[in-house]
């Protein structure tokens, strides 16, 4: 081929037309995927598969025109900061993050991959966005909820035992959501002649001495508020509470399904898929920092009747009409 010719035919490429162009394979994104469960939880598994359903209905097909790349930290503190390194060496165009304890080593470790997290109860308080109307850097997405809501739990508790005097508070004092819903909660005992005391959820054994030491005085109950630990560790709390008979108030349905008497939240499978649209905008050209961070936009209250007959309770008429969900 002559020297002119070519020229001519590259020219001639630009200007081939647009259907020609589109049957040019589409590239492929990449999203990476923090977790908070270990990667059999049952719970890990429904909130990954209502995220990518929710991809799914905006046109992206794993394997076609996305590759996702997940990590499942079981509520490690040390995998967090792992796996967060790991996945940010990936290069991903967008990394959705589940819970504080996840967010938090990602922000750490890049302030230019975008994030998308959910399931995050003070992200302004954590530092990770400068407000919710305007997030300002390279994370959004969704809070679990506003601290007012845990004075609720406790309300609940009084609701389901009107004897109760003390209330255990499980949290994570780690994370800045472990401080601030006890805090809230601290806030409204007095008002319900309650005491309150903090327990720690950073491990199984600390949990086990905590709560044993706690039932050995009478008309107590538990609050489990939000944390990636408390869902890790949830099966061992639901036991403690039955072997201890404390009535447990919980952050997510979740737990209630699983064994424990009552909880008041949000619905969470429904933040993943709303994550789904933020992580579609992003990849097609929007920036976390324009992104408003979203409220829940419903609550539910789940009440297990099965637990409550374990423990010998009744459940006031008024709580199971405004229930949600009984199951029994």
């Amino acid at each position: 081929m002559r020297r002119r010719e070519f020229i001519t035919l590259l020219g001639g490429a630009a200007a081939w037309p647009p259907a020609a162009r589109a049957q040019q394979p589409e590239r492929m994104r990449r999203i990476g995927v923090l977790m908070s469960t270990a990667a059999d939880d049952p719970e890990g598994q429904a909130r990954i598969a209502a995220f990518h359903q929710g991809l799914q209905q905006l046109g992206w097909t794993i394997g076609q025109n996305v590759r996702i790349d997940s990590r499942w930290p079981a509520g490690d503190s040390e995998r967090f900061h792992r796996y967060a390194a790991e996945l940010i060496a990936l290069s991903p165009d967008v990394i959705l993050a589940t819970g504080s304890a996840a967010a938090a080593p990602l922000l750490q470790a890049t302030r230019t991959v975008p994030i998308v997290f959910v399931i995050v109860p003070d992200p302004v308080g954590a530092g990770f966005v400068n407000s919710l109307a305007r997030p300002g850097g390279n994370a959004t997405g969704f809070i679990q909820f506003e601290y007012g809501i845990s004075g609720k739990w406790l309300e609940l508790l009084k609701q389901i035992l009107p004897g109760v005097t003390r209330a255990a508070i499980l949290r994570d004092p780690a994370i800045s959501a472990g401080l601030g819903q006890f805090g809230a909660i601290q806030a409204v005992a007095p008002s319900l002649g309650l005491e309150v005391s903090p327990v720690n959820v950073r491990d199984a054994g600390e949990i086990e001495r905590a709560v044993a030491d706690f039932a050995h005085s009478p008309n107590g109950g538990l609050i489990i508020t939000g944390s990636a630990l408390a869902v890790v560790h949830r099966h061992l709390i639901i036991t403690l509470a039955a072997k201890h008979r404390l009535p447990a108030v919980y952050f997510q349905r979740t737990l209630v399904a699983d064994g424990g008497l009552i909880s008041y939240g949000a619905d969470l499978l429904d933040q993943y898929r709303r994550a789904a649209s933020y992580v579609d905008r992003i990849l097609k050209g929007e920036k976390p920092a324009d992104l408003p961070v979203q409220r829940p936009t419903r609550y539910e209250t789940v009440i297990n009747l099965k637990t409550a007959k374990a423990l010998g309770l009744d459940v006031p008429a008024s709580l199971l009409a405004i229930a949600d969900e009984v199951i029994e």
